[in-house]
């Protein structure tokens, strides 16, 4: 991870990893300055959510997928 940018290098990474799991037809919801990719956390394993996690994503329960706050805003 570039730290300090936000690449496009690991957004695509990021979002390769999470086409594992599913190619949902709205994979993306954005609000304020959170992205959210609609995929089930439940269905990642555990060293896919330790890479996601050094790009920048984390579970959101409450919504059960995956969120992140360093690529949701400029």
């Amino acid at each position: 991870m570039t730290e300090g940018k936000n690449t496009l290098e690991d957004l695509i990474e990021a979002l390769q990893i999470l086409k594992k799991y599913g190619n949902p037809k709205y994979p993306t919801h954005c609000e304020h300055d959170i992205m959210h990719i609609c995929i089930d956390p439940e269905q990642v394993s555990d060293e896919d959510k330790a890479k996601l996690d050094e790009l920048g994503f984390f579970e959101d329960e409450e919504l059960n997928c995956f969120a992140t706050y360093r690529f949701g805003s400029s």
